[in-house]
C-alpha cells in the first residue's frame, strides 16, 4: 500500500517536533480548499494531520496546537478584513494590520477551548482522534456562529460546497454537518496514517478506512434524494443588474447623480418578471430620493408587468435608519430590514466607548438599526421571494426562517468593499451551501461581483464577472417542499455531535473502570 513505509514515521516525527508552527501552516494550507481554488480535498488532509499531531498531546499543548491551526486559517483566508479596513475604509496600515490580527486571534479562541475540554475529558489517543476531535472541529465551527454575534466565515465544511459528494450532507445537517462528516474523514485518514506509521501488521489500521468509506457511502445515497420539487414547469425571467460602482465613489455625493441614472438606465431596459438591484443600489435615504425617481421605477414595473426590488437605505418615523430592501410592483411597495447587522459596518456597539473608531475609518452609513427577527417574504404572484441581505446569509439558521413559504432565494449584496481579494468568491461558495441546504434557487446580486444565479444544488447556473457593469438574465424555477435542515436548523447537528460525545465519554469511563478493577 504505502512503497516506502519511513516515510510516514518521518512525517509523523516531523510534525510533532514543532506541533504549534506545523499547526499554523496546515491552517494556511486550508485556505486553498476554499473559493476560488476550491481542492476540497487539501481540508481533509490537513485537518487529519491536525489530528496527528493533536491526539497524543498533553492537555496544556492542546489549546496552543489548536488555537494556531484556527489563526493560521482565518489570517490567511480573511485577508480581506485588511483591505476593507485599509483600502476603502481609511484606517491606517498598521492599524488595519492590528485589527485583522486581532479579529483571527479571538476568533480561534473557541477551537482551542473546545479541543483542549475535549481532550481534558478523553485521554485515550484512539478515540481523540477518531471521535473526540473531529466532534471538537464541528463543533467549533458551530461556535464561531454565534460567538461575539457570529462569525462563521471558512467553517470547514464550505469547502465541500459544491462539488465533494459531502456536500450532501447540508440539506441534512446544515454546514456544520458538512464539516462533522468532513472532521470524521480527517480522523479516519490520521488514524490510517498514524498505525501505517508504528505497526503496519496491525488490522486497527482498517478502521481507517472503513469510517471514511462508511461517510461517503452515506453522502452519496443523501444525493439521491429529492428533497424539494419544481412548483412548476413554468420559468421566471429574472434581470440581475450589476451597476459596478466603485466603493470610493458610491457616497460621493458628485456621484450621486450618475449612480442613481446607471442604475435608472439599467432598469428601464429591462423587461424580465423580476428585476433585482444590489444592496444599497441608490445610496440615498428613500424619502430623499425625488418622486419623479420613485414615479418611473413604478411606471415601468407597471407597463412590463414586473417586479422591481432594490436595496436602498432608510429612516423611519422613530429616527432610526435600516438597511433595507424594497420591493415595487403590485398594489403597495413591501420592504425587507437587514436584521443581523454586522459590528463596526453597519453599527458600532458601545458607541460610547468604540466612538474612537470613527475618527480612523470612513465607513458611511454606520448607525444602522437591526430589522425584525422574522420578516415575511415576497409575494410575487407567480414566485415568493426569501430576502437576505449582505452578511446574512453566512447564517443558515437564519435564512431558514422565511421557509417553507419561499419559493425563491435572493441575496442582495456588496462586495465591493473587499476588492479584488478571495471575500467575493468566498461569500459565493457561502451563498451556493445556502441553496444546498434549503433546496431551492438562489439569486444573487451584487455591485461589482459576484452576480450569479445558483441552482437548488449549489450549482451556478449563470455568473457576471467581477468590475463590469453588466445585466445577468437568467430563468429560475421556484421549489416546494422542505429538506431536513430548513425543519430543524442546526437542532440536528447539535443532537447528534452532543450524542457521539456523550457516547465516547460513556465507554471511556467504561474501560476506565474495567481497567482499575
Amino acid at each position: 500500500m504505502i512503497k516506502n513505509p519511513k516515510i510516514l514515521p518521518l512525517l509523523a516525527q516531523t510534525l510533532t517536533n514543532r506541533p504549534v508552527l506545523w499547526a499554523f501552516i496546515l491552517g494556511a494550507i486550508t485556505v486553498l480548499g476554499f473559493a476560488p481554488l476550491s481542492i476540497f480535498l487539501i481540508p481533509i488532509l490537513t485537518c487529519a494531520l491536525l489530528f496527528l499531531i493533536l491526539h497524543e498531546q498533553k492537555v496544556t499543548r492542546v489549546f496552543a496546537i489548536s488555537f494556531s491551526f484556527s489563526f493560521g486559517l482565518l489570517i490567511t483566508g480573511t485577508s480581506w478584513v485588511y483591505v476593507s479596513l485599509h483600502n476603502f475604509g481609511g484606517m491606517h496600515p498598521v492599524l488595519a494590520v492590528i485589527a485583522t490580527v486581532f479579529l483571527s486571534a479571538i476568533f480561534a479562541l473557541p477551537p482551542a477551548i473546545i479541543q483542549t475540554a475535549l481532550a481534558k475529558l478523553v485521554s485515550s489517543p484512539s478515540r481523540r482522534m477518531l471521535i473526540v476531535f473531529p466532534v471538537g472541529l464541528a463543533l467549533s465551527d458551530w461556535c464561531r456562529g454565534w460567538f461575539l454575534t457570529g462569525f462563521p466565515w471558512l467553517s470547514i465544511g464550505y469547502s465541500q460546497i459544491p462539488l465533494s459528494p459531502l456536500s450532501n450532507y447540508a440539506p441534512l445537517l446544515g454546514i456544520y454537518g458538512v464539516t462533522l462528516a468532513c472532521a470524521f474523514c480527517s480522523g479516519g485518514v490520521g488514524y490510517l496514517f498514524t498505525y501505517l506509521s508504528v505497526n503496519r501488521a496491525n488490522p486497527k489500521w482498517k478502521v481507517g478506512v472503513i469510517l471514511p468509506t462508511l461517510i461517503l457511502f452515506l453522502s452519496i445515497v443523501l444525493g439521491s434524494v429529492r428533497w424539494t420539487e419544481k412548483i412548476s414547469q413554468s420559468a421566471t425571467t429574472v434581470s440581475l443588474l450589476q451597476g459596478n460602482i466603485s466603493q470610493d465613489m458610491k457616497w460621493n455625493r458628485e456621484w450621486l447623480d450618475k449612480t442613481m441614472m446607471t442604475y435608472l438606465d439599467m432598469v428601464l431596459q429591462e423587461q424580465t418578471d423580476l428585476i433585482l438591484l444590489p444592496e444599497t443600489a441608490i445610496p440615498l435615504l428613500s424619502n430623499n430620493v425625488p418622486e419623479w425617481y420613485w414615479d418611473a421605477l413604478r411606471t415601468h414595473a407597471q407597463v412590463n408587468d414586473s417586479h422591481i426590488i432594490l436595496g436602498i437605505p432608510e429612516k423611519s418615523e422613530e429616527g432610526n435608519f435600516y438597511n433595507s430592501v424594497l420591493h415595487i410592483g403590485g398594489e403597495e411597495t413591501s420592504r425587507y430590514r437587514k436584521h443581523h447587522l454586522v459590528p463596526f459596518g453597519d453599527y458600532f456597539p458601545m458607541r460610547s466607548l468604540t466612538s474612537v473608531l470613527l475618527n480612523v475609518l470612513s465607513i458611511p452609513m454606520s448607525n444602522f438599526s437591526a430589522g425584525d427577527a422574522n420578516q415575511e417574504p415576497f409575494d410575487l404572484g407567480t414566485q415568493i421571494l426569501g430576502v437576505d441581505i449582505c452578511y446574512e446569509d453566512v447564517f443558515g439558521e437564519e435564512i431558514i426562517r422565511q421557509l417553507p413559504e419561499a419559493t425563491v432565494l435572493a441575496n442582495f449584496t456588496n462586495d465591493a468593499w473587499w476588492g479584488e481579494s478571495f471575500g467575493p468568491q468566498q461569500h459565493l461558495q457561502i451563498a451556493q451551501a445556502r441553496s444546498i441546504e434549503t433546496g431551492r434557487e438562489l439569486l444573487r446580486v451584487t455591485n461589482t461581483g459576484v452576480t450569479a444565479v445558483i441552482d437548488h444544488r449549489g450549482h451556478i447556473i449563470a455568473r457576471l464577472p467581477q468590475f463590469s457593469e453588466s445585466v445577468l438574465r437568467a430563468e429560475i424555477y421556484g421549489r416546494k417542499g422542505v429538506t431536513p435542515y430548513s425543519r430543524w436548523g442546526n437542532l440536528a447537528f447539535i443532537f447528534l455531535t452532543l450524542s457521539i460525545l456523550l457516547l465516547s465519554l460513556k465507554s471511556t469511563l467504561y474501560w476506565s473502570k474495567s481497567e482499575k478493577r
